[in-house]
C-alpha cells in the first residue's frame, strides 16, 4: 500500500483516509481495469491496529494491502490529533452498501464468503430486494474448523468459477485478512475485501447503531452492551493499552515501526 498525504501512521500501521466515494471509486477502477491481480482491502479500526502492533508479520500483511480503510472511530480520532482534520470513518457495512448502489447501476457481482448459512440467506434476500441490478455470484459458509487442503482448493475453485467482481470475506479479524493474503495469488477476482460483522448488519441479523452514535465515537459502547462476553477483553483491557501506546507515540516518547 502506498503512502502519501492521505495516509496516517499509527503504531506502525498505515491507514488510508479516503472518503467513502473515493473507496468505491478505487474498487470501480480495479474492476474496470481487469488486471490479473487480486486487490486487497483491509477494513478495520483499533482492533486491527492493535493486533498488528502485537504481531509484526500481521502488521506487514495489513500494510501490504492495496487499501486500508478506517472502520472505527479510533484511527480517525488519532488521525485528527496528527493534523488530518477531514478524516472520516468508513465502516465495512457502509462500503458494502455504497458498492451495491454502484453495482445496481453497472451490473457488478459479489461473492460472499463467511458467517452462517442463515445469515448469508438473509443477506442474499435483502440485497436482492434493494439492489436488483447487483448480481450475486455466490456465497459460502465455511465450517468452524480448519479446512483440509482439498476443501480449500474446492472453495477457491468455486469462487473463481463464479467470476465475481468483488469477494466479500466475513470471517472476523485477523482470520479474514490472513485468509485473503494467503489466497490472493490463487483468487481470480479483481477485489477481495474483509468486512468482519458487516454480513450480520446488512442481513438484518444484528441491528446497527444509530448514525449519531457512530459519528460520536460511541459505537464501541453500543456493541459492548450487546455482546459483553465477546468484547469485554478487547474494550476493557486492550482498548486502554492501545490508548496508552498512542499517547506515547503522540508525545514522541516512543517510536513504532
Amino acid at each position: 500500500m502506498s503512502g502519501g498525504d492521505n495516509c496516517v501512521k499509527i503504531l506502525g500501521s498505515r491507514v488510508q483516509l479516503l472518503k467513502l466515494p473515493q473507496i468505491v471509486g478505487e474498487i470501480d477502477h480495479w474492476i474496470s481495469s481487469r488486471e490479473r491481480t487480486c486487490r486487497r482491502v483491509v477494513v478495520t479500526g483499533f482492533h486491527g491496529i492493535w493486533e498488528a502492533h502485537k504481531d509484526a508479520d500481521f502488521r506487514a500483511m495489513l500494510n501490504s494491502a492495496d487499501l486500508w480503510a478506517p472502520d472505527g472511530i479510533a484511527p480517525v480520532a488519532v488521525a485528527k490529533l496528527k493534523g488530518f482534520r477531514g478524516a472520516e470513518r468508513t465502516p465495512g457495512a457502509d462500503i458494502m452498501k455504497a458498492f451495491f448502489e454502484l453495482a445496481d447501476k453497472k451490473g457488478y457481482s459479489s461473492f460472499f464468503y463467511g458467517d452462517t448459512d442463515d445469515t448469508l440467506t438473509a443477506l442474499k434476500e435483502n440485497i436482492g430486494e434493494k439492489y436488483p441490478g447487483h448480481r450475486i455470484a455466490g456465497f459460502f459458509s465455511p465450517p468452524f474448523r480448519p479446512l483440509t487442503p482439498e476443501e480449500d482448493e474446492r472453495v477457491v475453485r468455486m469462487i473463481n468459477e463464479a467470476r465475481p467482481d468483488v469477494l466479500w470475506v466475513g470471517l472476523g479479524l485477523p482470520k479474514q485478512d490472513r485468509w485473503i493474503f494467503e489466497h490472493k495469488d490463487r483468487l481470480k477476482v479483481p477485489v477481495a475485501i474483509g468486512v468482519g460483522a458487516a454480513f450480520l448488519f446488512l442481513s438484518g441479523k444484528v441491528k446497527r447503531v444509530p448514525g449519531w452514535v457512530g459519528r460520536s465515537g460511541l459505537e464501541w459502547v453500543w456493541r459492548f452492551m450487546k455482546e459483553p462476553r465477546k468484547l469485554w477483553r478487547r474494550d476493557l483491557i486492550e482498548g486502554p493499552q492501545f490508548v496508552w501506546h498512542v499517547l506515547l507515540e503522540l508525545a514522541g516518547i516512543r517510536k513504532y515501526d
